[in-house]
């Protein structure tokens, strides 16, 4: 990823963007054919996103339950301790905020682990004053799924392969075999590694590296998307809202958050807040409608918002020598 100031993309380069947000292994091929454009110009397109930097295609592996990490910290201290936390393998997003909290993350915890995580290595980040961890129960949209509306339904539904539903939390029970080791590490490196480049990597056949890509997407070991800053998709202003409300409007507030494809994660978490939700708007002024308007407002009993003012990582990617935007 890129960092520093961005300017937004032009419309065709965010619908490429919008397709391997939908299916990150898809062709160029296949993308011309679902957006309606010359194979040639979509390629040429495509190999200049990625080779920018401007967009990655990672696998990011599921390695255990999730949990939000809030920190607030000393002054000086906020931008070390965003990176710090980003840079740890099991770190999905890591931002620092304009707000009450510091930092936030998301972070996977193998099963055991979580004592460890609290008592021990959040504590032990130079210039921490307090911690805050709420595990997450489920979710309505991870960032990893996101997709932010730009292309019409039926361009969707011809890039669209299917995928795990977004709800589940936790490590699927399964014991992978060494070359499912070897795609599984391949693809969170590089998401577009062909079959052919995975076969000898595993030291197996194209065939069973196609095989093996397949069967750890279906199973929810891996998911495979694009990741970019919503400021290249015209998006600049993001917020996290922690939201309260009654448990038994909970469900019916996330199905009313994630009607909105400008929301780029929502989850269920414990603590006084049941919803963590990320948004992405165009500007301050859609965001306040965002938070004033909408239905999902009038049954929330209290939001908590805050600025996201850096983003040191996302979807499992860190940024280049600097925050991501």
């Amino acid at each position: 990823m890129t960092s520093g100031l961005q300017q937004a993309l032009d419309a065709l380069d965010r619908r490429i963007v919008a397709a391997l947000q939908i299916d990150g292994r898809a062709s160029w091929r296949r993308i011309a054919a679902a957006l309606d454009e010359p194979e040639r110009k979509i390629a040429r397109r495509g190999n200049r996103l990625l080779e920018s930097g401007d967009v990655e295609v990672r696998g990011l592996a599921t390695r255990g339950e999730t949990v939000i990490l809030r920190m607030n910290c000393r002054p000086g201290s906020v931008r070390d301790i965003a990176v710090a936390t980003g840079l740890r393998e099991d770190a999905i997003f890591s931002y620092v905020l304009a707000g009450v909290t510091d930092c936030v993350a998301e972070l996977q915890c193998a099963p055991g682990q979580l004592g460890r995580l609290v008592l021990d290595e959040v504590p032990a980040l130079p210039g921490l004053v307090q911690q805050q961890v709420s595990p997450v129960l489920r979710y309505f949209r991870t960032v990893h799924e996101w997709s932010p509306g730009i292309l019409r339904p039926e361009e969707v539904e011809a890039l669209d392969s299917g995928g795990v539903p977004a709800d589940g939390v936790g490590l699927p029970e399964q014991e992978l075999a060494p070359d499912e080791r070897a795609v599984l590490a391949a693809l969170v490196e590089d998401g577009r590694r062909t079959n052919d480049e995975l076969a000898a990597l595993a030291g197996v056949s194209v065939a069973t590296a196609r095989r093996r890509v397949e069967s750890l997407t279906r199973d929810g070991l891996v998911s495979i998307r694009a990741v970019v800053e919503p400021a290249l998709l015209g998006l600049p202003v993001e917020a996290l809202l922690w939201i309260r409300t009654r448990p038994d409007e909970v469900e019916e507030v996330g199905r009313l958050l994630v009607a909105s494809p400008l929301v780029r994660y929502a989850a269920v978490v414990m603590g006084e807040y049941q919803l963590l939700v990320h948004v992405t708007q165009p500007s301050k002024e859609e965001l306040h409608r965002f938070l004033t308007e909408p239905a999902w407002v009038r049954r929330a009993e209290a939001v908590q918002s805050h600025l996201v003012v850096e983003a040191w990582k996302r979807s499992g990617v860190v940024g280049r020598g600097g925050p991501l935007h």
